[in-house]
This record gives structure tokens, C-alpha cells and sequence, in this order.
């Protein structure tokens, strides 16, 4: 519109219309995107949740579905029935006769099946990425392996972002003895020796199963928090004294809804930078303790219980490329999608 007709539209008191300017998340995932690596990060990361979704149609010991001796079962992979308990793919398989059908997973062998004919074998057209010294499909076990490792990330990050935010939130409005006390505590959490604590408490606990991943997730958000604490607890100071801010208080609205609905939305952009770095840690850390075999059990299929195999069998060769591959892969593209992250929140580098 030119600039008489904008004066006409005016004259004539018609209201003119103003583009909608998109808002601050808006922005930040078009700046996201317009990098390659992050669109790439993002996809990788997508495919593994996925992964771990579908683990049990990718990699199982039962069919998804079979119809055999006049009877029918739909997703037995998921539900286990008690009348197909004895009995495996391959043992089904065997079974097949005319008129029966059965639809295999991909992988058709268990995380925790025991193929005792192929102890420690390399890859082959049976197993594709080899077994390992129990004779369990180490294709299977990496695929749900992303699970534990995945689970381990996400619910670490959940707590310790849970921890982080309310405290530093606390410590970065309120000030005074508020701040100086859980600064203190953060002193206090940052002196203690990690992985020697989670060691000790996976050992007197020794849980088992799907409670030693919990452990390991309550453990880890509790004592990585502090980094969350500080990074929001520097934003509110920056925010707190603000004219929005000070406007909420004259409106007399109460400080647990100005630290909700106004200091947090507009300080948590760091938070979420952090986060997926600590993402990337908390799977390194489950890793590296059970290799050590101090973190998820055996009977439970993890990246890190994998590499722990190569300890004792080193001319085992896949069970350190593929189970490594899996974590150095996560590892980097959370890392990747931090960098880019970090890169779109700032007013500095968008172009």
C-alpha cells in the first residue's frame, strides 16, 4: 500500500490491518531449522524414539500375530499369553502347518532369548549383528537397549529440571537468605563424587528390573540440578526487576503466579540448552556404570551391558562397535541439537 493510500484509508477511518508478528518460539524454531545439522539432529532423534516405541514389533521372541491349530492371537510380542509361554519364533515356525499364518517381527529373537548353539558368533545371516557370550542376538538387545538409555535421559532430565527450576526460581526472586541457603546446598551437591554415590546406592539397594532404571534416573536428577539452579536463577535476576514485572506486583498479583505465568516463560530459554546436554550426560553416566556392571541388570538389554561383554571376550569385536556406535550416535545428536538450540535463543547469532 502506498503511502496515499494510506492516508485515503486513514481519512476515511478504515482500520488497517497489521501482520501478526510471530511469536518468540515461533522464531527460535525457524532459526532452529534453517541449520541442516539441526534439522538432521532432530530426525535422528525422532528415529529413536521411535525405535524404542517399537522395539518390541522390530525385535521379539513371539510373532506379532499367529493363527495356528485353530487358534488365534493378535500381538503376542505385547502380551505374552500363557499358551504361547513355551514357545519362541523359531519353535513356531516349526509348528506352521497349511492354513496357519504367523507374522514375525524383524528381528525374530528376544533381548534375553538364549540362542546356546550361537554363543559368542559373529554377525551372520542368523544373527546380524552377532551374539554375545550368553548366546542373545545382539541386534535385538541394541534395539531395546534404546529403551534404558532413552528412559535413563528423558526421566533424569525431567527431575533434575523439576529440582533446578523450583529452587533456582526461589533463589532468583526472592534473594536474601532464600538465595544464600540453596546456594549453599549447591556448594554442598556439587561436592560430592557422582558416580561413586550412584555406586553405592545401586549396592545397597540392588534393585532389579524396571526399578533400577528409576533409581538411576531419582539419583541422577537429584545431583545434577545444580547447573538448571544456577542458569535460572541468573535469568530471573535479570528479569525480575523489569517493568512487566514490577506492573504484576502494582496489580497485586501473588508471587507464586508472577514466578509461574511471567519470570519463568520468559528465563527457561537456557534451561532447555541445558537439558539436552544433560540428556546426552545421563546416558553416558548409565553407560559407563553398566559397563562397570554396577548399573542396569543382565537380564535387562542396555547399550552399556553390551559393551561390558568385551571385558572378558576382546576378540568379540561387535559387542564394542555396535552397542559404541548406538551411544556415540545419541550422544552426539542430542549434543548437536543443544548446539543449535543454544545458537537459535540467541538474539545475537540469528540471521
Amino acid at each position: 500500500m502506498s503511502a496515499s493510500d494510506t492516508q485515503q484509508a486513514e481519512s476515511k477511518g478504515q482500520a488497517l490491518e497489521v501482520p501478526d508478528s510471530p511469536s518468540y518460539w515461533v522464531i527460535v524454531w525457524q532459526q532452529f531449522r534453517r541449520n541442516p545439522m539441526n534439522r538432521l539432529a532432530i530426525g535422528i532423534i525422532a528415529l529413536l524414539a521411535l525405535l524404542a516405541l517399537s522395539a518390541d514389533f522390530i525385535a521379539s521372541d513371539k510373532p506379532i500375530y499367529v493363527s495356528m491349530d485353530g487358534d488365534s492371537w493378535i500381538f503376542p510380542n505385547l502380551f505374552d499369553p500363557p499358551e504361547l509361554r513355551p514357545y519362541t519364533n523359531q519353535n513356531i515356525e516349526a509348528r506352521l502347518q497349511d492354513g496357519d499364518l504367523a507374522i514375525f517381527p524383524l528381528v525374530p529373537w528376544g533381548y534375553n532369548q538364549h540362542d546356546l548353539h550361537s554363543v559368542l558368533q559373529a554377525p551372520s545371516a542368523a544373527h546380524l549383528l552377532g551374539t554375545d557370550d550368553s548366546g542373545r542376538d545382539v541386534l535385538s538387545r541394541v534395539v531395546h537397549g534404546s529403551r534404558v538409555s532413552l528412559a535413563v535421559g528423558v526421566l533424569a532430565v525431567i527431575v533434575l529440571c523439576l529440582i533446578g527450576i523450583f529452587l533456582g526460581s526461589l533463589a532468583g526472586y526472592y534473594g536474601g537468605w532464600i538465595d544464600a541457603s540453596i546456594n549453599r546446598v549447591i556448594e554442598v551437591i556439587l561436592s560430592i563424587p557422582r558416580i561413586l554415590l550412584l555406586v553405592t546406592i545401586l549396592g545397597i539397594l540392588a534393585p532389579q528390573g524396571w526399578s533400577s532404571v528409576v533409581v538411576m534416573m531419582v539419583v541422577l536428577g537429584c545431583l545434577n540440578w545444580t547447573g538448571i539452579a544456577r542458569l535460572i536463577r541468573g535469568e530471573i535476576l535479570k528479569v525480575r526487576t523489569l517493568d512487566y514485572i514490577e506492573a504484576a506486583r502494582a496489580l497485586g498479583y501473588s508471587p507464586a503466579r508472577i514466578i509461574l505465568r511471567h519470570v519463568i516463560p520468559n528465563a527457561i530459554s537456557p534451561v532447555l540448552v541445558a537439558a539436552t546436554f544433560a540428556m546426552a550426560s545421563a546416558i553416558l553416566i548409565e553407560g559407563a556404570l553398566s559397563f562397570l556392571g554396577f548399573g542396569i541388570p543382565d537380564d535387562m538389554a542396555s547399550w552399556g551391558g553390551l559393551l561390558k561383554g568385551v571385558r572378558y571376550n576382546t576378540e568379540a569385536w561387535w559387542l564394542a562397535v555396535y552397542p559404541g556406535a548406538a551411544i556415540f550416535v545419541t550422544v552426539t545428536v542430542y549434543n548437536l541439537a543443544g548446539e543449535g538450540l543454544r545458537d537459535a535463543t540467541d538474539p545475537r547469532l540469528r540471521t
